[in-house]
């Protein structure tokens, strides 16, 4: 191979390194893979990175100039994502949830478009080139949006089921929307209603036909080449069926896209579904993520410079308008305002189907270059501002739930202080365990915990938990430090733990202070604080796995109990705490002095 065939490679090699070593360095600093892909591609567009190589000449190795070959690679990611998103829309699950996806999400696809297409309509936009870009800016980003919601395990929530029928709904929308585009894309001599409906009658039967086939050959097609047991052949007739349905579909008149949706959908309800669904995931992240990388390249950063006011009020009342929209109808479908209100914010702004149907329409002629330029600059920024809008959301349902719980438990008094009544900071996992095990030997004990929904489900169970900061000196008092027989430290943030036994010691210098450590330096750190006893999680740990191993592998029990001891020992020795069996002893001299002296 020569030396200057390798330049054939550059493009494909650069996406490799971006997917292997920029995005992520994003997603490490909390940046969602699709606005990294989009930001890098803006990054190595002729806009910046080559501005750039006209100063420094090496940066023009790393300039994309050539773009069609990742133009066919991006085609394919969209393509691989409907093939994915029709092998997840099972039948059965659209009909589990088909009143929000159908009705919600319905309404607001069709409300969102009309009221878009209408305000373009009347400041000049023809009619074609408003409904086609309504439909675009309609959507919402599912890629971003389900990724944050899953990140932060909130998909089972009223905002995460909310968001994710309307965005189910925006999917399945996508292919009739492409198909509008196609239909308006046709140049006819005759009436444009007799083009329509046999643009219609057209896609009907192709759709028939990939349906039928796609049937009747499918599975017994999977069947006998998963019969040779070779994964390599499997993943073949996969990508075989996703593309090759697109190519159909092509042949037909229609997108590739529509093609591949329609091979997924008819997979779903088969025994290969999973296995399929394995082998397209790393197809469908590599190759979607040029198709980003593509968009972030055609970004015209020029437009914006020009005239960046009016760029950024176009994004801002985009979001306001569907947000607005989104939230009313949520209301209605009886959502609660603050789910709607953060329904509303995260999918206000656009989504990744936009540039498929704004580059479709531009392609054909539908839309002007130049509205396609400013309408895609709208879209990244309204993208860009989604992780932003989550945290904005985010902060207002905590702040108001912290408030409700907060007020709930203003009226709760704490109990008057009982001697030797011991005081448990954190009634987590560890601090429930703890005190479970002082009620069994008769202990009283007050437990509290700045996790508002914690206090009130255990105060409701019966326990005697209360809402407050352990590292506030004032409230410790209120909570009868003075009187206390000891402090019990279970948090499992080590940060926390040294606030609260700092402040804990400065208000009693003889309080017995016994602190969870996260490791042996933690514990030596505590130490130093003043605590009296400190218990690295990580020794104790290791130091039952030992003792559960060596018994498994036929070590007497008394010999193992004895080396897990003298590990123990071992350890205190270098915390320069004594070992246990000089407490032990000690503890039996001062019982038998008591029996011999009653």
């Amino acid at each position: 191979m020569e030396a200057g065939s390798i330049s054939h490679y550059k493009e494909f090699l650069i996406i490799l390194g971006v997917s292997g070593l920029v995005v992520p360095l994003f997603l490490r600093i909390g940046i969602n893979a699709v606005l990294a892909y989009l930001m890098v591609g803006i990054l190595l567009s002729a806009d910046v990175l080559g501005q750039l190589a006209r100063i420094f000449s090496p940066l023009e190795a790393l300039v994309i100039h050539h773009r069609e070959s990742i133009a066919q690679m991006g085609e394919l990611g969209v393509v691989f994502l409907l093939f994915l998103i029709g092998l997840e829309l099972s039948f059965e699950r659209l009909n589990t949830m088909r009143r929000m996806v159908f009705g919600l999400g319905g309404l607001q696809v069709l409300v969102t478009l009309a009221a878009i297409a209408a305000i373009l309509f009347a400041i000049g936009f023809d009619s074609a080139t408003a409904l086609v870009a309504g439909a675009a800016l309609s959507l919402s980003s599912t890629a971003i949006v389900v990724q944050l919601l899953s990140d932060a395990k909130r998909l089972g929530s009223q905002t995460g089921r909310t968001s994710f029928a309307i965005l189910l709904f925006q999917d399945l929308a996508v292919i009739p929307l492409l198909l509008l585009v196609t239909i308006l894309g046709r140049k006819s001599d005759g009436s444009v209603l007799v083009s329509i409906l046999t643009a219609l009658a057209q896609a009907g039967v192709a759709i028939a036909v990939i349906v039928i086939v796609g049937r009747y050959a499918l599975r017994p097609l999977l069947r006998f080449v998963a019969g040779a047991q070779s994964s390599d052949l499997f993943m073949a007739a996969t990508l075989l069926i996703a593309v090759g349905a697109g190519a159909a579909a092509t042949l037909a008149g229609l997108s590739m896209s529509l093609g591949a949706f329609i091979a997924g959908l008819l997979l779903a309800e088969t025994e290969f579904r999973r296995a399929v669904e394995a082998i397209i995931e790393p197809f469908k992240g590599l190759l979607l993520g040029a198709f980003f990388l593509l968009v972030g390249l055609n970004i015209d950063l020029e437009g914006l410079f020009e005239n960046p006011l009016r760029i950024v009020a176009a994004a801002a009342a985009l979001i306001l308008l569907k947000g607005l929209i989104i939230f009313g109808l949520a209301r209605l479908f009886r959502v609660s305002n603050m789910a709607a209100g953060e329904t509303a914010l995260l999918l206000g702004p656009c989504g990744e189907f936009a540039f498929v149907i704004l580059g479709s329409a531009t392609a054909m002629g539908i839309i002007d270059p130049r509205v396609n330029a400013d309408s895609l600059l709208i879209v990244t920024l309204t993208m860009i501002l989604i992780p932003f809008l989550a945290r904005i959301g985010t902060g207002i349902r905590t702040r108001a739930k912290d408030r409700a719980i907060a007020e709930q438990l203003a009226s709760v008094e704490l109990p008057d202080a009982v001697p030797q009544r011991v005081i448990l900071a954190g009634f987590g996992r560890v601090g429930h365990l703890v005190g479970s095990m002082l009620t069994e030997h008769n202990i009283p004990y007050l437990a509290v915990d700045v996790d508002a929904d914690l206090v009130a489900r255990e105060r409701k169970a019966g326990y005697p938990v209360y809402y407050g900061d352990a590292a506030n000196a004032e409230f410790l008092k209120r909570c009868g430090l003075e009187e206390a027989g000891a402090l019990a430290i279970t948090m499992d943030n080590p940060s926390r733990v040294d606030d609260v036994a700092r402040v804990a010691r400065s208000l009693r210098s003889d309080l017995k202070i016994i602190a969870r450590a996260r490791d042996e330096r933690h514990a030596m750190r505590l130490y130093a604080t003043g605590v009296t006893e400190a218990v690295p999680e990580t020794i104790e740990s290791s130091l039952q796995l030992g003792e559960a191993l060596l018994v498994e592998t036929g070590v007497p029990m008394g010999l193992v109990i004895a080396s897990v001891h003298e590990r123990r020992d071992g350890f205190r020795k270098l915390l320069g705490r004594p070992n246990r069996r000089e407490q032990v002893e000690a503890a039996r001299k001062r019982l038998r002095r008591q029996q011999t002296q009653s």
